[in-house]
């Protein structure tokens, strides 16, 4: 088994309420780089949609918890959490079920604490977490950022690719000022872009120079091998290491963990 690091657990949420921007793309591959990297990595899928369970091979129609009866139902996460074939990778799964949560979370005390306290017991075996939410800025995403330490936003290189990122960053803010007063923009990552579009290259301009030092200098280009991927139920780096899109994302990991050593 490979040593613990002393250093404390990082829990990063992927969040942009935005669909189609590389969300669980990035939350799956992000966690299989680190994993790879020799971090002990947990990924709680908190997306009914539960495209990173089913993205890591987990058979979603055959597992018997999920993180549904977890927030819902005070399951353990310990007895929802399953193996990934990625060594240091593991998985919270979710499943349509968490739809619903939606509603029943609006009926509970300490509604927005949930998935936080679901993490408490847990959160010491890993070196990182990372929080797929669901394209929306409801309960279940609410959970996700009073849980988390920071947030990561991909940005998609096409046009209207800030359109309702202010909104984003005041949900944000919001809960920076009542629910976690320590919750950080990890950063903004630019994803699928394109070298040969003009259009692509004027996006990233616009978003560095709009948001400046919350821009990853990683960006995360157009590649084949990233949609290929989760239909085997593997990320980018098992599928196809060498491919544009594990590099990127193991590039991404790097930057992540440098920032954490400074």
């Amino acid at each position: 088994m490979i040593a613990r690091s002393l250093t404390m657990t990082k829990i990063i949420a992927i969040a942009n309420q935005k669909g189609g921007v590389g969300k669980t793309t990035t939350a799956i591959n992000l966690a299989a780089s680190l994993a790879i990297m020799e971090k002990k990595t947990l990924i709680i899928d908190a997306d009914p949609q539960a495209n990173a369970s089913s993205g890591l091979g987990i058979d979603i129609d055959n597992i018997e918890k999920s993180v549904y009866e977890c927030i819902i139902d005070n399951t353990l996460a310990s007895e929802a959490i399953v193996e990934s074939s990625t060594p240091n990778l593991y998985v919270l799964p979710s499943r349509i079920d968490l739809v619903g949560a939606e509603v029943e979370l609006t009926k509970m005390e300490n509604r927005e604490y949930r998935l936080r306290n679901i993490i408490a017991p847990i959160k010491d075996e890993y070196d990182y977490i990372i929080i797929d939410c669901s394209p929306s800025l409801g309960l279940v995403t609410i959970n996700a950022f009073v849980a988390a330490n920071s947030v990561i936003i991909p940005v998609q290189c096409q046009y209207f690719a800030l359109e309702g990122l202010g909104k984003l960053l005041n949900t944000i803010k919001i809960v920076q000022g009542s629910l976690n007063t320590t919750l950080d923009i990890e950063g903004i990552l630019l994803t699928m872009f394109d070298t040969r579009l003009r259009l692509n290259r004027q996006v990233a301009e616009d978003v560095r120079r709009h948001l400046k030092q919350l821009v990853f200098n990683t960006i995360i280009y157009s590649n084949v091998k990233l949609a290929e991927a989760p239909s085997h139920g593997l990320s980018a780096v098992m599928y196809d290491a060498n491919s544009t899109g594990a590099i990127n994302y193991m590039n991404l990991a790097e930057e992540i963990i440098e920032r954490e050593q400074k």
